[in-house]
């Protein structure tokens, strides 16, 4: 017996003009606002003649708002046009037609302006009390391969050193909180070290005006183990901690010579499978300006069975450092660094930097500074908002943004209606409050 409720007997009508798919963008939108995002936009970015120079503050605002959805394409903006969606936003929401346009007319000092957008709000956003203020902070530096599939990609054309043809961008992250303090797109066959001592010096400026008073540490892997790398971080007072690379026999022996009653054992899934130990060490010794630091070194023995047990006894992980303090609590630390990779996968996976969508290499470069401004927009979202450490951008997306709603109006009043019984209803009330108890900023 088929039931009278069968999902065959439900009939279907697009007519909904007062529907909103995404109704918890209500949210970071109304931080952005309180921020002044749109506003610094038509402040600081000018495209000149370009055809996609008006309107660009409502422009920048849709393709954000579109990542925050869970769009990857421009074409995914058109969501936002459905239904009341734009009564929720605040903004005039573009076609995704005006947003190709608009990312086309990019040229390389229009990506810098975008810079300086950034910067601004991660200021303000720190201001309304994101920022660690006069705590000790830590800088990730790291970059990452984003894949492209076609030949006519500007700057993308030829294989990086992991043999996979794309984009190499290099990104400064915030240890703790996932903020990316700066992004800047490079071809895909840079080496990883290329640009990096000048990207650094911006971020300590960028990090120091938003009002991080205390001390500073950057932490890098290999790729950034480089004279001109540890030479700023000294020239700026920032603390360094970067794995060393192993050229020629020289640093190697130096460990292996380390005797055994020098190595301290750390916890490890194998019994004794893991040890540090430190010695004093001048890196880039060819240099006028070199002088010793700390080489912190952790041992490993590889897993039993596998291959690597067959032609060695350890596996050495060392990195130097002018830090202070105990070594346990150094390395512990420094391994940490592994944690920018959850910051590369939400902006991969969590918004739209999986995919660079234009053939034009500025306009690429448009798109990750996109990226980015969403991507902090959910991590203030949920730190200014709902007082939450870390959450990812699915996850917001899932419990807040993805939220469907219905508008209507009475009193000459905007009402619009959540789910009942939603589960994080009241965290998403008490979030909207603070939002719009922080200063409206022009």
């Amino acid at each position: 017996m088929r039931s009278s409720h069968s999902l065959d007997r439900i009939d279907t009508a697009f007519d909904g003009t007062q529907l909103v798919a995404d109704a918890g963008l209500l949210l970071p939108a109304t931080l952005a606002r309180h921020l002044g995002l749109k506003a610094l936009v038509e402040e600081h970015l000018d495209l000149g003649q370009k055809p996609g120079a008006p309107n660009c503050g409502d422009k920048l605002m849709t393709l954000v708002m579109s990542a925050l959805a869970g769009g990857d394409c421009i074409d995914d903006a058109a969501a936002l046009r459905a239904g009341g969606m734009a009564k929720v936003l605040g903004f005039t929401v573009k076609a995704a037609s005006t947003l190709g346009t608009f990312l086309r007319s990019f040229r390389w000092g229009h990506v810098r302006q975008l810079d300086a957008v950034s910067r601004h709000l991660l200021a303000r956003a720190w201001a309304a009390g994101a920022g660690p203020g006069s705590a000790s902070f830590t800088i990730d530096l790291d970059s990452t391969i984003c894949e492209t599939y076609g030949l006519k990609k500007e700057g993308a054309l030829h294989h990086g050193y992991t043999k996979v043809r794309g984009y190499h961008p290099l990104l400064a992250v915030a240890a703790g909180t996932g903020d990316v303090l700066m992004a800047r797109l490079r071809e895909g066959k840079a080496a990883t070290v290329r640009g990096a001592a000048h990207f650094l010096r911006e971020t300590v400026g960028r990090v120091r005006a938003a009002g991080a008073s205390g001390e500073l540490t950057m932490r890098a892997d290999s790729g950034f183990y480089a004279h001109a790398v540890v030479e700023t971080c000294r020239k700026m007072d920032v603390r360094f901690s970067i794995t060393a690379r192993f050229h020629g026999k020289r640093l190697r022996a130096m460990i292996e010579a380390i005797p055994e009653q020098d190595w301290t054992p750390i916890p490890y899934w194998i019994r004794g499978g893991a040890d540090v130990a430190e010695i004093a060490y001048t890196p880039f010794a060819d240099e006028l300006d070199a002088v010793p630091v700390r080489l912190i070194v952790r041992r490993v023995r590889p897993t039993p069975g596998s291959q690597l047990a067959f032609f060695t006894l350890y596996d050495y992980h060392p990195f130097i450092t002018d830090r202070a303090g105990d070594m346990l609590t150094l390395e512990a630390d420094h391994r940490r660094h592994a944690e920018i990779e959850n910051a590369i996968r939400d902006l991969k996976y969590g918004m739209g930097l999986n995919h660079l969508p234009s053939g034009r290499f500025a306009a690429n470069g448009a798109w990750l500074a996109v990226q980015v401004l969403a991507h902090n927009l959910a991590r203030w979202t949920a730190r200014l908002g709902l007082g939450a450490g870390i959450v990812t951008a699915k996850t917001m997306r899932r419990r807040f943004f993805a939220l469907a709603g219905r508008l209507t109006r009475s009193a000459r009043r905007l009402t619009l209606h959540l789910p009942v019984d939603w589960p994080w209803a009241e965290d998403f009330r008490a979030a909207l409050a603070r939002f719009r108890a922080l200063p409206l900023l022009a």
